[in-house]
């Protein structure tokens, strides 16, 4: 039987009190995990995100999503991962993407308990071998990997559900309207961890965390 997956809210909000609301509100209503945008903070230095991530008390996924793929943080690469290194004592899972230059990647992932290298594109989605071989480079630097892209079709879905199922520890996400479903489907192909929102999401197509809960234990109901 499939393992059942963690379930994680990202937190994309500037302000602590705002993070610590949504924090608070994830955990209640039963997340596994919280994501830390570091990027989205407007006060991201290492001891004040250090503090925040213990004042969440809860298991989180350290991000500081770099602009190219969709993040907001508009320092210096050395500083972006570097704050990341800092957070890694604090954080369950840091999430660092494989296109990072591979010294600072290098870094944070040996900070790290549990690294998740990950791939990102908004636009388009890779085609099925190219996706294969992300995956394979992924996995050869991290216990987890992670690839998120923007569906042109109803095969582009199928194939992202495909290298999940041909993969172990591995998180595939068709964004968008087009891909909602994945995100209750991966799961079920073995993906480890699953995202859905609590106030909007930080990304294109995220259900609402009672109704992904509600689905995966539905799906899940039946011996896969």
């Amino acid at each position: 039987m499939t393992p059942k997956p963690l379930i994680c809210v990202p937190i994309l909000k500037k302000d602590r009190k705002d993070v610590l609301k949504v924090a608070t509100e994830a955990i209640k209503l039963g997340a596994d995990l919280v994501e830390l945008r570091i990027d989205a903070l407007l006060d991201n230095d290492p001891q004040s995100v250090t503090h925040l991530m213990e004042e969440i008390n809860h298991p989180i996924i350290a991000t500081n999503r770099m602009r190219e793929e969709g993040g907001y943080f508009m320092g210096s690469e050395s500083e972006r991962t570097g704050i990341l290194v800092e957070a890694a004592d604090y954080a369950d899972y840091v999430d660092i993407e494989l296109q990072t230059n591979e010294k600072l990647r290098s870094e944070v992932i040996r900070a790290t308990k549990s690294a998740i290298i990950s791939f990102h594109d908004f636009e388009r989605t890779p085609p099925r071998n190219e996706l294969l071989e992300i995956v394979r480079r992924e996995r050869e630097l991290g216990a987890i990997a992670k690839f998120s892209v923007m569906p042109q079709n109803r095969q582009d879905t199928l194939n992202v559900l495909e290298v999940v199922n041909q993969n172990d520890n591995t998180i595939g996400i068709a964004m968008g309207e087009l891909g909602r479903y994945t995100r209750v489907v991966a799961p079920l192909l073995g993906s480890p961890l699953t995202y859905a929102s609590l106030d909007g999401g930080s990304a294109p197509g995220q259900l609402d965390l009672n109704d992904t809960k509600e689905i995966i234990d539905t799906l899940m109901a039946g011996d896969y």
